[in-house]
């Protein structure tokens, strides 16, 4: 059994300062756009139930390839490096050029065999398997309402959302983030499911009309997942994304102890792993000469969405730099498409968002230099 980074005694000291919480926005968010990121629906997750997803048969071989990266960045006047962001950012980063690792570090008493845990990084899991799900026609469109996947949704103000504003954010679900998320988590906890939760929601106004960051937007979208492709959510993913992605070990999926995954948070998986979805994507969903995730979905996926331009479905946009996964305290799996360079870290340490964005930009732009 391979070792969580996030103890029991941690994730509980942790969830009691979220609870209290700060909000953050992300950089670069639209002018008037209140975003609230930072307590989420698995900020306060006390361990529910997990699954297991087995690795792939045959993973997608990573060289060893160390390279000397003199990486220097500014943020807010200050010049910083690379090795001083890793000391104080992270506790698991692996920097990938192609399918050589060209930078791999650890801290803490981690290793590439520990699992690290996701936050809202899952939720671009959960956006790639849908995109599989639309390309089988298990999803008929994404102007297909919730109410026509879920029955016992169908009276509840989701009930008429599209999944295409499920995916964008913008649900017209009366919710926030700060304060809702970590009340669901508690009724998680106490054994309620994310449907029941959802079920009880209200509108606050009109789909398609306002970006609002809703941890239960997800939660609706990996039970939809389920519904239309008869294969509970951890199954599918496991069967369509992450075997066939060439990913070497496992990764627990939370699930609400009532047959629903969570989708929104809450993968425990390893770095190396990470970054290989970063790498799927930005080889346009092939990995191992096979089309995993439609192009077309990963085109759509990192494009602005319509609501805000640094959004698109379930993927942060990095202005023309590239895009990226993100979750609570600094997680973040970073697509250069600039520079085609792919980052993923893992980290307790919550820091400015513009900080690391600016540190990976940097290492994205070195690796380049350095070819």
């Amino acid at each position: 059994m391979r070792r969580r980074s996030l103890s029991p005694a941690l994730a509980a000291a942790l969830a009691a300062a979220l609870t209290v919480g700060v909000a953050t926005a992300p950089a670069q968010a639209a002018p008037g756009v209140a975003v609230s990121r930072a307590a989420e629906p698995g900020d306060t997750i006390k361990f529910t139930g997990f699954d297991t997803v087995k690795p792939s048969s045959d993973p997608l071989a990573l060289t060893d390839a160390p390279r000397d990266l003199n990486v220097t960045y500014t943020h807010n006047g200050q010049t910083r490096t690379l090795e001083e962001y890793l000391g104080r950012a992270a506790q698991g980063l692996v920097v990938l050029d192609g399918d050589k690792i060209v930078k791999e570090w650890y801290s803490g008493g981690t290793s590439k065999d520990t699992q690290f845990q996701s936050w809202s990084m899952s939720k671009s899991f959960t956006s790639a398997a849908f995109g599989i799900a639309l390309e089988e026609g298990r999803i008929g469109s994404l102007e297909d309402t919730v109410g026509r996947y879920l029955p016992e949704l169908a009276s509840s103000p989701f009930g008429d959302v599209t999944l295409r504003d499920l995916l964008r954010m913008s649900s017209g679900i009366n919710w926030n983030e700060v304060v809702d998320a970590p009340l669901m988590q508690a009724q998680v906890i106490a054994g309620v499911s994310t449907l029941s939760v959802a079920a009880r929601t209200s509108r606050g106004w009109a789909p398609g009309s306002r970006f609002n960051y809703s941890g239960i937007n997800t939660a609706v979208l990996a039970a939809v997942l389920a519904k239309a492709t008869g294969v509970p959510y951890h199954r599918y993913i496991e069967d369509k994304l992450w075997g066939p992605a060439g990913m070497a070990d496992t990764v627990d999926i939370a699930n609400d102890r009532n047959g629903h995954s969570l989708g929104y948070c809450c993968y425990h998986a390893g770095v190396r792993d990470y970054a290989r979805f970063g790498l799927l994507m930005l080889n346009d969903g092939r990995a191992k000469g096979r089309q995993v995730v439609p192009a077309s979905w990963v085109s759509a996926s990192v494009a602005p969405s319509g609501v805000v331009p640094d959004y698109g479905l379930h993927w942060w946009i990095d202005g023309t730099e590239g895009y990226y996964a993100s979750g609570l305290a600094g997680q973040i799996i970073y697509v250069s498409v600039k520079h085609r360079v792919v980052i993923a870290k893992s980290t307790l340490v919550s820091l400015d968002e513009s900080d690391t964005l600016a540190a990976m930009r940097a290492i994205a732009a070195e690796v380049a230099r350095t070819r």
